[in-house]
């Protein structure tokens, strides 16, 4: 290991607490320390940083979504390095959300590679396909909508039943009904015999009430 990536190693090892907002604080520090490196310096350390462990590697998809020579020298093969063992949903929709959904709407891998993914026997690249479309049109993560190929891997996996998948695919659709909800309620039309009961209910709640699920108040 190199000297940045011992010290991160340890920083991370060393946390006083372990939990989401002591390594957000810690995560930033660093970003500003390497914020002057190369992009594919980034990259590079990237790739042995999520060999070493989860918090490591959730620290390596967030330090390139934070470093913008990092995120514009991704090459496909870059990112399929980066996604090598993933598991569980979180590192799934980190590596989706930081690396490879703006990589794909930055024009960094091609519209087959995601294709790829969806068509995957791993319920996890599966997930990671669908939640790729997420940074396409959040617009908190630069998103500026495209209904085309949101909808293109929507509709290659609305018959898949595993729970990760069909819950990304909820999600997926909620994101792209912020950007173009007639869109999404053609889809829903289309494909309502066949989309999950879960998808079919959380994505009209948000269409109608703005929230996937809202409370029932009685009246009293």
């Amino acid at each position: 290991m190199n000297r940045i990536e011992v010290e991160i190693h340890r920083s991370l090892a060393e946390m006083p607490q372990k939990n989401v907002p002591t390594f957000r604080v810690l995560r930033r520090a660093w970003s500003r320390r390497v914020k002057d490196l190369s992009g594919a310096s980034v990259i590079a350390l990237s790739k042995r940083l999520i060999r070493l462990g989860p918090w490591e590697r959730t620290f390596a998809y967030e330090i390139i979504v934070n470093h913008r020579k990092a995120l514009e020298a991704l090459t496909p093969n870059d990112v399929t390095v980066l996604g090598r063992g993933i598991k569980g949903w979180g590192e799934v929709d980190c590596f989706a959300c930081y690396v490879a959904g703006p990589a794909w709407r930055e024009g960094r891998i091609p519209d087959s590679m995601v294709e790829g993914w969806a068509r995957s026997p791993s319920r996890w690249w599966r997930r990671a396909a669908l939640v790729s479309t997420v940074p396409l049109n959040n617009h908190a993560r630069g998103g500026a909508g495209d209904t085309v190929r949101t909808t293109r891997i929507c509709r290659m996996l609305v018959r898949d039943r595993d729970d990760m998948v069909v819950k990304a695919l909820s999600w997926a659709l909620r994101e792209l009904g912020k950007r173009d909800r007639a869109a999404v309620k053609l889809f829903m039309r289309k494909y309502q015999q066949v989309l999950p009961s879960r998808v079919k209910r959380e994505v009209l709640n948000k269409l109608q009430t703005g929230l996937k699920n809202p409370r029932r108040f009685a009246i009293s």
